[in-house]
């Protein structure tokens, strides 16, 4: 069995609509941006009913100045996949983060830093 983080799609999307609008960007502004013929896509990403390809998720980053992993939002569990499906596992990001001085999550990319030394690859079989 393997552990992987898993991307919360309605969590991202709503992210997605805040930062736009933290921008103060409309959905048609960010679709002349992209260049899309229709806005669809991204309606679609702000409802959690799709993620945009890794290009278009480093481009969005930039239309909204920040890092790309501040875009995605993790869920709070590991998930274990195994050749029956994808089970949950009992371990919160965050928790390894916890501090009384910032209630801020650590970048998706700390988490995984801090995920693989917690459990080497040697240990998941």
């Amino acid at each position: 069995m393997k552990q992987f983080p898993v991307i919360d799609m309605a969590a991202t999307g709503e992210n997605i609509r805040r930062l736009r609008l933290a921008r103060g960007l409309t959905v048609r502004d960010v679709q002349r941006w992209f260049g899309f013929e229709e806005p669809q896509a991204i309606y679609k990403w702000q409802r959690g009913e799709s993620l945009p390809t890794v290009d278009n998720l480093y481009a969005l980053g930039s239309l909204l100045e920040v890092p790309m992993d501040r875009i995605l939002v993790p869920r709070e569990q590991l998930h274990i996949y195994s050749s029956s499906g994808p089970k949950p596992a009992a371990f919160d990001f965050y928790s390894l983060y916890s501090s009384e001085k910032s209630s801020r999550k650590p970048p998706l990319s700390a988490a995984f830093r801090m995920t693989s030394a917690r459990w080497p690859l040697s240990r998941i079989a």
